[in-house]
């Protein structure tokens, strides 16, 4: 039998805002792993909430579940 690791895209939310463990539920990459990506462009950047509180949109992680991967800042 095979272990669920990972959520179904029907489970993601349309809109909204997810935080980390949330993204991660999706995304099955290491917390370190998302960061760096998010600093490279490979994963949307974040929304920063407050002081200690970041989130993401859940229509970016959508997207890159998607196959939309381009998220580097262009301009």
């Amino acid at each position: 039998m095979q272990k669920k690791t990972n959520q179904q895209l029907s489970d993601l939310p349309q809109t909204g805002l997810l935080r980390l463990s949330q993204v991660l539920l999706f995304i099955p990459v290491s917390p370190s792993t998302w960061w760096a990506g998010c600093r490279d462009g490979r994963f949307p950047k974040p929304i920063r909430l407050s002081k200690r509180v970041t989130a993401w949109k859940a229509g970016d992680i959508r997207a890159l579940i998607e196959g939309h991967t381009d998220f580097s800042e262009k301009g």
